[in-house]
């Protein structure tokens, strides 16, 4: 057996507490073998964690990871405006080997800030698998589908390229990716091509993610034009299963959070980018107080503008206080588990918890921080304080991806160089 042991640190269990403990890991299987003191010292590797608090890696449930090359490139505009003027013109004239190298500069920042799975939609995705496999993280892929201003052979071809996507990269790096079929959204795609769609994706047991309800220029046309709720009109559209998953949820209403509690189907809150657009607060608490499962996630960078999830974390704390008028809505111990099992469940991903048997997927956080003392209660600190810069070591399925702030499976230096290139390249031909 081929193990791996981080040793000396303290060790965050899945019930928020916190103990003194090793981790003992086989390589092999990408599991957890044991946690508790003094673990077996003659283990083929060791990582030092002392001082350091042992996390499960976190999950980055909702993210458009190539979108890395457009970070800074428009800002201080509505989603509307900043879409259709701005973002979509860029991401035209992207080729694949922009994406491939954008998608690996996102990969290099999730993993320096101890993200070890995520969720993307994006097109070119054969760029971002061969990405993903090659920097040794999980996730579940998808090319997104948007139908608005096309014919119907362009309509159908976009659809069937997203069906193509997740049949032929499901179980892609050996099991770590993931796909799923990806609708824009409800008003980005039109009834008759989603009806299809996702009853063709369910049929051959391929889960749907879309955005939902995340502006009210999303809400209002399909109130307008239907006479019910956007996620009334995803249910009748068999949108709502526990397979799927939808990102942000800002404007849903009671009944809405209802559908989605009956129907265990997850929500990728995603605070930063509503903020930075002005879209409006989730109500986070009401959706954990009825039982939904509720993930975290950038979003892209381009509305962020970086992946660090414990900058959501702290974001999501934040903003679900003001949402709920109330200093104790979305506490800490709530923050962590939507960045770690709750967006792993959202997405159905292995990971989120530190357990015998489960994933090894972990972030060594090292607590020796002016900012991080003292260690009063440290699942505030990852909640509050914590930064992605704080990631000693960053461990996913077994296989060590960062070994004190050095990421070993993908060249650093040589990634921001060639996203510098392509950038330069893209505004020239923008």
């Amino acid at each position: 057996m081929n193990t791996l042991r981080i040793a000396g640190g303290q060790v965050l269990r899945p019930d928020a507490t916190v103990e003194d403990a090793d981790v003992l890991v086989d390589r092999d299987e990408g599991t957890i073998l044991d946690i508790g003191a003094d673990l077996d010292a003659e283990a083929d590797e060791t990582l030092d964690a002392e001082g350091c608090l042992v996390t499960p890696g976190l999950v980055n449930a909702h993210c458009h990871v190539a979108m890395t090359l457009l970070r800074g490139y428009a800002d201080d505009k509505p989603l509307d405006a900043w879409l259709r003027e701005d973002i979509w013109p860029a991401e035209g004239a992207l080729t694949p080997e922009d994406v491939r190298v954008g998608a690996e500069l996102g990969l290099v920042e999730m993993i320096k800030s101890g993200t070890t799975a995520f969720a993307d939609m994006y097109f070119h995705v054969p760029e971002v698998a061969d990405a993903v496999a090659e920097a040794g993280l999980r996730a579940r892929l998808g090319h997104g589908v948007v139908t608005l201003g096309k014919d119907d052979e362009d309509a159908r071809a976009d659809i069937d390229e997203s069906l193509d996507v997740a049949r032929e990269f499901d179980g892609a790096a050996d099991g770590r990716i993931r796909t799923a079929a990806m609708p824009h959204s409800l008003t980005t795609v039109a009834e008759e091509y989603l009806r299809e769609f996702v009853a063709d994706a369910h049929d051959e047991g391929i889960p749907v993610h879309y955005h939902a309800n995340e502006t009210t220029d999303e809400v209002d046309p399909i109130v307008d034009e239907r006479g019910e709720r956007p996620l009334s009109y995803a249910k009748d559209l068999g949108m709502l299963t526990d397979d799927d998953f939808l990102a942000h949820g800002v404007h849903v209403d009671d009944a809405e959070i209802d559908l989605l509690a009956e129907a265990g189907t997850g929500v990728v809150h995603c605070p930063a980018s509503n903020m930075k657009l002005a879209s409006g607060m989730a109500p986070v608490q009401k959706l954990l107080d009825a039982g939904v499962t509720v993930g975290l996630g950038t979003d892209g960078a381009a509305s962020n503008n970086d992946l660090d999830m414990f900058d959501e974390m702290r974001d999501a704390a934040m903003l679900g206080k003001l949402a709920a008028d109330d200093a104790s809505a979305v506490a800490a111990p709530d923050v962590v588990r939507m960045a770690t099992a709750g967006s792993a469940d959202a997405i159905d991903l292995p990971g989120g918890a530190l357990e015998v048997g489960g994933a090894a997927d972990l972030a060594v956080v090292d607590l020796d921080a002016p900012h991080l003392t003292p260690a009063n209660d440290l699942v505030s600190h990852l909640a509050y304080a914590a930064r992605g810069s704080d990631v000693r070591h960053t461990v996913c399925d077994g296989r060590v991806l960062m070994r004190d702030r050095e990421v070993l499976t993908l060249d650093e230096d040589a990634v921001m160089a060639r996203a510098r290139e392509a950038v330069a390249s893209l505004r020239e031909r923008v």
